[in-house]
């Protein structure tokens, strides 16, 4: 039975990945700060900030398992909307420290636990790229999430590593995103709040079931690689979306 570490799975992709792959019979853990619902994961409720902490609680978790066929580094945080010079340090820091230092901290564990490791994948975003306005402390965290990636490719020789752009998916943060937040000020929205309801935006039951094809393919790049799934899936809307950026 194949096995994966899942973080962030109490809600959004997180929880649809896990729920696809226990679907699939996969052996899958997870950790989230909430509870999670869904039967037949092994669970615990971790944060991954408490670093102190954190080795104990994932030994804990993974005490049984020698090896790991998948990990899905996805846990992260949005932050809010805003321009970059309206962010105060602290907010910046906060997502920093979920979205970089705790999939860092994640990262140093699994290369000292003597586990072996096939894949790890760690959810990125076209923010991290694109550079639109409003992203701020969101696309500063995702851009060195990519060059975590790709340094930790250096020290995991036997795994392969990417920084993955799942696309747009139907969680949560698209409340914040479509509903709150100045598509006015911040014309980036408009592309969200337009695709919101049709498949171009999948739940996260969905969009799981789409990104778990991929996996495979993602260990045809190098490893350390940043890949928007847009790319494998839909050239036409990627080369739209990111031009001469990417």
């Amino acid at each position: 039975m194949p096995s994966a570490f899942i973080t962030g799975t109490s809600s959004g992709l997180g929880h649809g990945l896990a729920a696809h792959l226990l679907d699939q019979g996969w052996d899958v853990y997870g950790c989230s700060r909430r509870d999670c619902d869904l039967p037949g994961m092994h669970h615990r409720n971790i944060d991954l900030t408490d670093y102190p902490a954190l080795p104990d609680q994932l030994d804990f978790l993974l005490k049984s398992v020698d090896r790991l066929d998948l990990v899905v580094l996805n846990a992260g945080i949005l932050g809010k909307i805003r321009d970059l010079n309206r962010v105060p340090i602290g907010d910046a820091k906060e997502v920093m420290e979920i979205n970089v230092w705790a999939n860092k901290a994640v990262m140093d564990w699994l290369c000292h636990s003597g586990k072996s490791i096939h894949q790890i994948v760690m959810i990125s975003s076209g923010a991290s790229i694109l550079g639109n306005r409003g992203w701020g402390g969101y696309a500063l965290s995702k851009a060195a999430l990519n060059m975590l990636a790709k340094l930790y490719a250096h020290e995991f020789p036997d795994t392969h590593i990417s920084a993955l752009a799942p696309g747009i998916v139907d969680t949560p943060m698209m409340d914040y995103l479509c509903d709150e937040a100045d598509a006015q000020a911040f014309p980036a929205l408009h592309r969200l709040r337009d695709a919101r309801g049709t498949e171009v935006m999948p739940d996260p039951a969905g969009a799981a079931e789409k990104i778990t094809r991929m996996f495979p393919l993602l260990c045809e790049r190098a490893s350390g690689s940043f890949i928007d799934i847009r790319e494998i899936l839909e050239p036409d809307r990627f080369n739209e979306l990111y031009g001469s950026r990417h």
